[in-house]
C-alpha cells in the first residue's frame, strides 16, 4: 500500500511528474491504470491503461482539462476520451463481468482485470503509475500513488477511459434491463435503484455478492421504502 499521503499536495490538474521521473531514466514505455465500477451494485467492472507519448512538449496543453473522472461531467468525458486516444501511443480497455466479481471477489477481481488491460496493449510497459493499488501479478515495475488520478495525467487519463467506457455501456444496458434506472445511476446504489432491486428484485447485471447484505439488512429496506 502507499505511504499516508497530504492532500494539500494535490497540483490542481494532474501532471507529468511521475511519467517524467521514469523517462528520465530512458524508461519510455510508461502506463497510467486505473478502472471504474468498484463500488457499483450492478454492471461490470471496467480498467483502462494509457501509455503517453514521452516526446510531445506540449502533452499536459494537449490534454488539459483532464483530470480525475469523478471531478469532470459527463460531457467533459465524452469530449476528451476520443482526445485521449488520439494523442496516447497505445491505450486499452478490458472488463470483469459481475458474475466474475461474485466468483474471485472484488480484491482479486481488481487485479484480474487490470492485467487484462495491459495485456491488451501492443507493447508490454516498462513501468506503471496506478491509482492506489499494486498489481503482485503484474512484473513490471509499478508506483502505486495515493490520489493518482489527481496527481499523474496518464492515470488521469485512463481513469476518463474506464469511466467514459463503463457508463456507455450502461446506458446500453439499461434498454435491455429496464426499471433499474441504470441510464442514470450506472449501477451504483441510488435510492432510484434500491427502490427498484425491492420491487423486482436482482437480475444478471447485480453483483450479488454485493446485493445480498442489503437484501437481508435494515439499510435496504429503509433505503427503498
Amino acid at each position: 500500500m502507499p505511504k499516508r499521503f497530504d492532500p494539500e499536495l494535490i497540483p490542481p490538474f494532474p501532471t507529468l511528474e511521475f511519467e517524467r521521473v521514469q523517462w528520465q531514466q530512458g524508461l519510455r514505455v510508461v502506463a497510467g491504470l486505473d478502472e471504474a465500477g468498484r463500488g457499483s451494485l450492478a454492471g461490470p467492472l471496467c480498467a483502462a491503461v494509457v501509455i503517453l507519448p514521452f516526446d510531445a512538449d506540449d502533452l499536459e496543453k494537449q490534454l488539459i482539462g483532464v483530470k480525475d473522472s469523478k471531478q469532470m461531467t459527463p460531457f467533459e468525458r465524452e469530449t476528451l476520451a476520443p482526445v485521449i486516444k488520439s494523442v496516447a501511443l497505445d491505450f486499452a480497455i478490458a472488463w470483469m463481468e459481475p458474475d466474475e466479481i461474485d466468483s474471485l471477489g472484488m480484491g482479486k477481481a481488481g487485479r484480474v482485470v487490470f492485467q487484462r488491460a495491459v495485456s491488451g496493449l501492443r507493447e508490454s510497459p516498462v513501468h506503471l503509475l496506478i491509482d492506489y493499488f499494486k498489481v503482485p501479478e503484474l512484473e513490471i515495475p509499478q508506483t502505486c500513488l495515493v490520489k493518482g488520478d489527481q496527481r499523474s495525467l496518464s492515470i488521469a487519463c485512463a481513469s476518463v477511459l474506464a469511466k467514459q467506457a463503463r457508463d456507455q455501456r450502461m446506458i446500453e444496458l439499461s434498454a435491455e434491463f429496464e426499471g433499474y434506472h441504470f441510464e442514470q445511476n450506472k449501477g451504483y446504489a441510488s435510492p432510484e435503484h434500491l427502490k427498484a432491486i425491492g420491487e423486482l428484485g436482482l437480475c444478471v447485471l447485480h453483483r450479488h455478492s454485493f446485493c445480498d447484505h442489503l437484501l437481508q439488512g435494515r439499510l435496504f429496506k429503509d433505503l427503498s421504502s
